[in-house]
């Protein structure tokens, strides 16, 4: 089997690994001269420094896998990728794009003779040895395509990935397990915050954590991650309290409202990564004055710098 990958960064990269291992011959590119070298020298992966040839390379009908960020970046390489590819090939967006825009996709793609397959992907830098989760939308004669590949990519061939339906699914199924990693993620946070404050216990986060991981009801794979880190330490004072947003999470939080769902849990923790930015230190000052103002409380001045 022979597919291409388009996009070389940490997680095409290692896609693009666990396929040439299981057998695929992969033709690889990316704009960076140094992400195209860093698999230069491995076995089953042939970087090519033109999109063009690595169409050429690859036999049809073909499928040419795309892992780029959401946006512009994706669509560039889409339209520059349905100039090259035959009818009958298939693109595959594995990004986290939004649904809707994969939709879009879908349907000036279908247009030209060439399949879509919107791919949600999760995993992340432990999916080279242990696998990626696959929520796969599209056609059923795209889907069928690229399911070999799944196959491959997955824990194993009967679990791991799911053709969730449409074109548009895979990144909407995408976009709700994101927001619910959110969701666990600030409970943990919070949780741990709380026995962390309890300084009269002395609690040992890490092995609670730790015995949290066998047996309980709220063991999960990001409680595994977190009592690793920290074994190696509690107080985390060398880590700034900012935490990303990506997308997904706001889209989540969007798509609740439109479609008059409530979903407060997630909605709040994608504030909570707001906070953490500093979008709320306006807010908090300004709820500081009115706290002085009603009740003559004290007012906080910075520290000079």
């Amino acid at each position: 089997m022979q597919i291409g990958m388009v996009g070389l960064g940490r997680m095409g990269a290692n896609m693009a690994r666990r396929m040439a291992r299981k057998g695929v011959h992969v033709a690889a590119y990316d704009v960076s001269p140094v992400a195209r070298s860093a698999l230069d020298q491995e076995g089953g992966v042939m970087p090519h420094a033109e999109l063009a040839a690595l169409v050429s390379a690859l036999p049809a009908p073909r499928v040419v896998w795309v892992m780029l960020p959401a946006g512009q970046i994706t669509e560039q390489a889409l339209q520059t990728l349905a100039k090259l590819l035959a009818q009958g090939d298939v693109l595959v967006d594995g990004g986290n794009a939004n649904y809707g825009e994969s939709r879009r996709r879908a349907g000036w793609l279908t247009e030209r003779g060439l399949g879509f397959v919107d791919a949600g992907v999760s995993g992340g830098v432990w999916g080279l040895d242990n696998g990626y989760a696959l929520m796969l939308g599209g056609a059923k004669d795209a889907v069928a395509k690229v399911e070999p590949f799944a196959k491959l990519l997955a824990p194993a061939p009967d679990r791991g990935w799911i053709h969730c339906g449409p074109a548009g699914a895979g990144h909407f199924v995408k976009m709700i397990h994101n927001g619910i990693e959110y969701a666990m993620m600030q409970a943990y946070a919070e949780g741990l915050s709380m026995m962390k404050a309890k300084a009269e216990f002395d609690l040992d986060l890490a092995a609670i954590t730790e015995m949290w991981r066998h047996g309980s009801v709220v063991r999960s794979w990001l409680l595994d991650l977190t009592a690793d880190f920290l074994k190696d330490g509690q107080s985390l004072e060398s880590v700034s309290p900012v935490v990303a947003d990506s997308g997904e999470g706001r889209w989540t939080a969007i798509e609740a409202i439109e479609l008059g769902v409530p979903a407060p849990v997630m909605s709040l923790a994608l504030m909570a990564r707001f906070a953490s930015q500093g979008n709320d230190d306006y807010g908090s000052k300004l709820l500081a004055m009115m706290r002085a103002g009603f009740g003559g409380h004290a007012v906080q001045s910075t520290k000079p710098k």
